[in-house]
């Protein structure tokens, strides 16, 4: 067991390695914003950088509401315990 290499995400420097890529590529984007001519449709798409804020905004929202769902949709840690409990003193 002790000669079992590690897989590519527990090495440290291949997650900074990654990292980095990643803003890299997400300063290109920025970039590319400024660069490439777009087709406006509506006047907020004019404003710079508004689809990367835009969709910045629409996940941290996502994550905000799921958290707030959690609250009344989860169940208890034996609620499917007691079910199939349940279904085995039906059978009985």
């Amino acid at each position: 067991m002790a000669n079992e290499s590690q897989g590519f995400f527990y090495k440290p420097s291949n997650i900074k390695w990654m990292l980095r890529v990643f803003y890299a590529c997400c300063a290109l984007l920025v970039i590319a914003d400024f660069v490439i001519d777009r087709h406006e449709m509506h006047p907020y798409d004019a404003l710079p950088a508004f689809y990367p804020i835009f969709g910045f905004v629409a996940c941290v929202l996502l994550v905000v509401v799921a958290k707030e769902m959690r609250k009344w949709l989860m169940r208890d840690e034996a609620y499917y315990e007691r079910y199939e409990q349940g279904d085995k003193r039906d059978a009985d």
